[in-house]
């Protein structure tokens, strides 16, 4: 097939650093031309694939020139897909609501992912406004707030299988791994490290709306020895700092679509300890790739009985749910679909 996938522009695909959606992008335009595809990505000019990358727009928006204008990026990025869509059997989109006016007169059958969260106002009027067009989730729960979609699939995230190495001895620490801001828990876990008398490495990213934030709850509470600030990780720093950990810790406090950090460090064997919210029963087995508690009371307690799990059962659980292979074969069934109707 000749597939079009078009990627969000404030990182590139895939991310320098921090990047959850670019970085499943890269994952799967990878997989989807091992399978033998013809596969172009419209994408930042800095991207990196192995399809044909249609650049729309020089450099990624957050790590490129301050004052660029999102706007004028998403503009280019329409304006490229209208002049090539003849050129596809499929068009992929990962940016959300944007595209759908264009899409949807193009006559070339199209795929929306959704990659954030669904519960605000406005999002049931725009889904009226496209009651034909499709959509995946990449959870069940995500799709919650947006009965009346046209949803065809749940397709959760899945990383090369090779990307992350697991290690099966015991972790010294616990990590914690995201952004900075207040609804992904990073101040319960610092509690629950002092609380468990571990030490906490935090490795994320503080985005630059969160930095009173972090300068008033945050920072006092880092000391550089029980409580360490990382900063952001590359993919190649990612690996020690989560096959080294005893657990994982995902404290959040909002109806998280799926989080890939949880997969992520299943590759590593490493169990997450995770608050039951969002998507977080989906991804995660109690109990075998690691705990669903309720509190941080509870999370301290999984922490004691960490020697409970198999790391090597850990990896074998991602490897068997979230790899690459299987979301791209995922993907690949529902494009053929959408070409044979």
């Amino acid at each position: 097939m000749r597939i079009a996938q078009l990627a969000p522009l404030a990182e590139s695909v895939p991310p320098k650093l921090y990047g959850g959606t670019e970085r499943v992008v890269a994952w799967l335009v990878d997989e989807l031309v091992a399978l033998g595809h013809d596969v172009t990505l419209f994408a930042s000019g800095d991207s990196r694939t192995t399809g044909k990358l249609h650049p729309v727009w020089p450099r990624a928006l957050r790590l490129g020139r301050k004052g660029a204008d999102p706007s004028a990026a998403c503009a280019m990025l329409l304006e490229a897909i209208a002049r090539r869509a003849g050129d596809f059997d499929v068009i992929h989109s990962h940016v959300d609501w944007l595209p759908l006016p264009l899409l949807s007169r193009l006559g070339v059958p199209f795929l929306t992912t959704m990659h954030g969260r669904l519960d605000l106002p406005g999002l049931p009027d725009v889904v009226r406004q496209f009651p034909e067009a499709c959509f995946v989730s990449i959870s069940d729960h995500q799709r919650l707030p947006l009965p009346d979609a046209k949803w065809v699939e749940t397709i959760q995230h899945g990383l090369p299988s090779e990307l992350l190495q697991p290690s099966y001895e015991e972790g010294s620490y616990l990590a914690f791994l995201g952004r900075l801001t207040e609804d992904k828990g990073p101040e319960d876990a610092i509690r629950i490290a002092h609380a468990a008398r571990m030490p906490l490495r935090i490795a994320a990213k503080i985005p630059r709306a969160e930095t009173a934030y972090f300068r008033k709850h945050l920072q006092p509470r880092i000391d550089g020895e029980k409580i360490q600030l990382v900063g952001e990780v590359d993919d190649a720093q990612k690996q020690p700092f989560l096959s080294r950990a005893a657990a994982l810790l995902f404290p959040i406090a909002w109806p998280e679509p799926f989080g890939l950090v949880m997969i992520e460090a299943m590759a590593c064997g490493t169990p997450v300890i995770a608050y039951r919210s969002g998507s977080v029963p989906e991804v995660i087995e109690h109990g075998l790739t690691g705990f669903i508690v309720e509190n941080e009371e509870q999370a301290v307690k999984a922490i004691s009985e960490l020697g409970k799990l198999d790391r090597r059962r850990v990896r074998a659980r991602f490897e068997e749910r979230f790899t690459a292979h299987r979301m791209a074969r995922q993907y690949e069934d529902r494009y053929r679909e959408l070409i044979a109707a």
